[in-house]
Formats: structure tokens, sequence, C-alpha cells
């Protein structure tokens, strides 16, 4: 998709298939480009208005359709709320899911009306609002949707400088890197394997030249130690496989920023068997590892000047004959022993060999991503991820970038208090710490391993998909991406 930056003097010589306008809530005066389109569609706006049927409230749309001879084909109205208070983000997502409904090729988005505080972040959200929305699964459908018409979009109301055309091809980045997270997060497990996701990697460092692609086997795995993560893949047929992205994008000798995933493409939960209701969606259990790749794609495409790992702990939990069993006890490659009480609790033994290995590198923060726990669903549900750290400034920057990406995160404690829950009398720790806090209990779990990083987790389980309809959502990609463009500056 084509985007630009529109400077409109006079609305009666603009030629679109579709105008996106701004409309505030309950409003009485019409002003700028609403008042100029308003005479020039012959009162359409005010009359719907008047007719009580858009008020303007936030998220409420209509198209109106102008007769020849006007050269805009449609006007597409979208409420932002009370004058002041628009949510630019909210605003966005439904502009973008407006548009992506309509067979309009091209389109032109008016910012009057928004009251922006930030024209570039403003222009990042809008790109990634409406090229996020232009996603949609067909891979295994034999009668495929059709394709997004919108080919062009124009901006109107912004700066057209460098550093807004800059953010304009930052937006269309993170939102392509958040059509990969999405696209392999609703593959199905019989396509999306763990080597299915060590060659989307590969195919990333053929992409993109700045990144470099490693991919250890089962067999280096096991010269390394890492006992825990391959405990985990006993049970199928399928082999685990540790995949590392490099981007150096940064000074040499700069430390990297390290992301780890969680990329367990399909959880039966072992030995200790889910339950059959919903258990389909445990495809969806490698979303925190196609988070990495998206985030690793979006900031290879937007250059960022900074070094990053990414790091990915890809493996199936199956149950068979060869399965760790509750009650087993596992060396990490830590040298820490566990003992494994329940085998659905798996997503934190691949991760803490994960966390270990990636002190090779020497990183300047540590950041992971797991759908680790179902209690981080019921305490936050859909809406924010779980977020847990050792260090309050990456905390506060991580929550920062959540709340200006629209991908939210809220921060839950990690006191020593919890810690004790995690006793055995068999291994230096068990893998669950019992019905409480359990979104708790695992973040303290993963927090053994990260002692010498300044680490956080993000725990996605109720963010990363939707039941209805079942549909990965690509985050944190947008939240990972902001955090990266904030510590790189740009």
């Amino acid at each position: 998709m084509q985007f630009s930056i529109r400077q409109i003097h006079d609305f009666k010589t603009l030629a679109t298939d579709c105008l996106v306008l701004a409309v505030p809530e309950n409003s009485k005066r019409l002003q700028g480009a609403l008042a100029a389109v308003n005479t020039l569609s012959g009162h359409m706006i005010r009359h719907v208005i008047d007719s009580g049927d858009f008020s303007g409230k936030a998220g409420q749309h209509t198209t109106l359709y102008l007769p020849k001879p006007s050269k805009i084909a449609r006007l597409l109205l979208i409420g932002c709320g009370k004058a002041g208070e628009t949510d630019l983000q909210q605003w966005a997502r439904s502009a973008g899911q407006c548009l992506q409904r309509l067979k309009a090729r091209d389109a032109v988005v008016c910012t009057d009306g928004l009251a922006l505080d930030d024209a570039v972040s403003a222009a990042r959200q809008l790109t990634h609002a409406i090229v996020a929305a232009q996603y949609h699964y067909s891979r295994t459908l034999s009668h495929k949707p059709a394709k997004p018409t919108l080919r062009k979009v124009g901006l109107h109301g912004l700066d057209n400088n460098k550093a807004t055309r800059h953010a304009l091809q930052a937006g269309q980045s993170i939102a392509e890197g958040t059509h990969l997270a999405r696209e392999l997060g609703n593959l199905p497990g019989n396509i999306c394997t763990p080597s299915y996701l060590a060659s989307e990697a590969r195919k990333l460092a053929k992409q993109h030249k700045s990144l470099q692609c490693q991919v250890l086997n089962e067999s280096q795995m096991r010269k390394l130690g890492m006992g825990a993560l391959l405990s985990v893949s006993r049970g199928s047929d399928e082999p685990a496989c540790l995949i590392t992205l490099q981007y150096k994008g940064g000074k040499a000798g700069q430390k990297p920023i390290a992301l780890i995933g969680k990329g367990i493409t399909f959880d039966s939960g072992g030995i200790s068997l889910k339950p059959g209701a919903k258990m389909d969606e445990m495809k969806y259990d490698m979303c925190g590892a196609a988070s990495v790749l998206g985030t690793l794609h979006a900031a290879a495409a937007m250059k960022l000047p900074l070094n990053i790992v990414g790091i990915v702990a890809a493996s199936e939990n199956m149950p068979n004959g060869r399965a760790t069993k509750p009650g087993d006890i596992i060396t990490s490659m830590s040298g820490k022993t566990i003992e494994v009480l329940n085998t659905d609790a798996e997503g934190r033994l691949v991760l803490c060999d994960a966390l270990t290995y990636v002190g090779r590198y020497k990183p300047d923060v540590v950041i992971d991503i797991a759908t680790l726990t179902g209690a981080c669903v019921v305490a936050l549900g859909e809406h924010a991820s779980g977020l847990f750290s050792n260090d309050d400034a990456l905390a506060d920057d991580l929550l920062q970038a959540g709340t200006q990406s629209g991908d939210r995160a809220w921060r839950m404690p990690l006191w020593d208090d919890y810690q004790k829950q995690l006793k055995s009398p068999f291994a230096d720790m068990a893998n669950i710490g019992g019905p409480g806090a359990g979104s708790v209990t695992a973040a303290c779990f993963l927090a053994r391993f990260a002692e010498d990083y300044t680490w956080a987790h993000l725990d996605i389980a109720g963010t990363a998909w939707k039941s209805a309809p079942k549909n990965a959502t690509g985050r944190p990609v947008g939240l990972l991406s902001q955090y990266l463009i904030n510590r790189a500056g740009v």
C-alpha cells in the first residue's frame, strides 16, 4: 500500500474514492474541512447530524455517497467523541476497519478535528491501523476471500517533512510485522511446527541483510545441557529447535536488546493432558515466538539504529511413552534442577533455558514474551498483557510504549513472598506454585533464570488471540516496536 502526505487547499479539486473525516460529538457548528466538504456535498453532513442518526460519538461511523459531478465518490464520517477527548488509536482503528470493508481503491484521511499533539506519532498510528486492518487469513481456505482493494492513502493535515514521511514507513513496517505474527499464529499446528518457525526465521534473514539466523537442533541443545527445553519435546515426533535472529543496526560493541519468545507450536498439555474443549486454540501457544519474528521484521524494515537479538524456543508439547511425567526431575542449562509437577506448565521450561543461553550475547536488557498462564487471562482478560520486571525503569519504558501504541500492559507484582510457593523437597524448585497467583509464580520461576539481567516478562495469554471469532491479534508487536523506536530515539 502506498501512503503520502496530501496538502489539500480546495476540496473542490480533490478526486478520491473515499474521503475520511473526523466528526466531533454533537457538532453544533462545522469548522475547517468539515465545513468546506459539507458545503461541497450540498449540506449532507449537516443533514445526517441533524437527523439524529449520527452524533459523532467515538467509533460511530457512516458512509455518504456523493453524486456526480463531485470527484469525491464517498464520504466516510467517523465520530471522534467530545472535543479535546479524542482517542486517536480508537479513531485510527475505526478508520482502518471501515476502509477495509469498502471497495475504495484510494482514500484521503483528513486529520482535521483530531487535535493531534504529535503529528509524527499520529502518522505512524494512522498508517499502522489502516494497513493492519487489511489482514485476512486465507492460507488453508479453498475459496480465497477477496483481496482488499485499497492501494493508495493520503493523509491531509500533517506537515510534509522528513520525520512525518519516515513515520508513514514505520507504521507500515510495524503493520507488516503484526501481519506476520498473526499469520504464524493462525496457521494450524500441522503446518506451523518448530521446523516451520525456523524456516520463517531463515526467510527473514534472506529478506533483510541486517538479520542473521542460526538454528540449533536437539543434538546441539543436548550438548549445551538444555535439559528443561528438551524435556518438553520428548513426547513429540517433531524435533525442537532454538532459533536465534540477530539484527545489527547499531554500533559495533553496542549491547543488544534481547527478545525471547515462547514457541510451543501445539500444547496438548503433555501427560497432564488438557481438556478437549478449545484445545484447538493451543496452536496459538507460539504467539510469543511469532511476536519476536514480527518485531524483528519491523525493526529491520525501519532500519532502527539498534542491536537486537531475538531467540525463539520452539517445541511441541505432546504425550507419548517417552514424554516427561509429573514427578520427573530435570536439569536446566543453568544447572538448576526442576521437579515437573505439571507437564502443562511447559512454557517456563523452554524459556528458562533460552534465558540462560541469551547470556552469551551480553544483552543490555532481556524481554521474554509468552502465552504463559491462564491465570493472567483471569486477572487481566483480553485488554492488557501482564508485565513483570526486576527493573522499574524497564517496566516504566514498556508501560509507556504500550500506552503510546495502544497495545497496553499492566504491571504485576514480582515479590519474594511468592517464591516460597515454588519450593520442592526433591529439586531446586518445582515448575508450578499451586493454585494461587499462577501468573505471578510463573514469572517468579523465570526470574530465577534472569537474575543477571535487566529483565521483563510479558504474559500475553489473554491478548495474543481472540476466541470469538478465532484470530491471532499480533500483539505485542506494536508495544515492542514502539519500545524499540523509543530506545532508538527516532
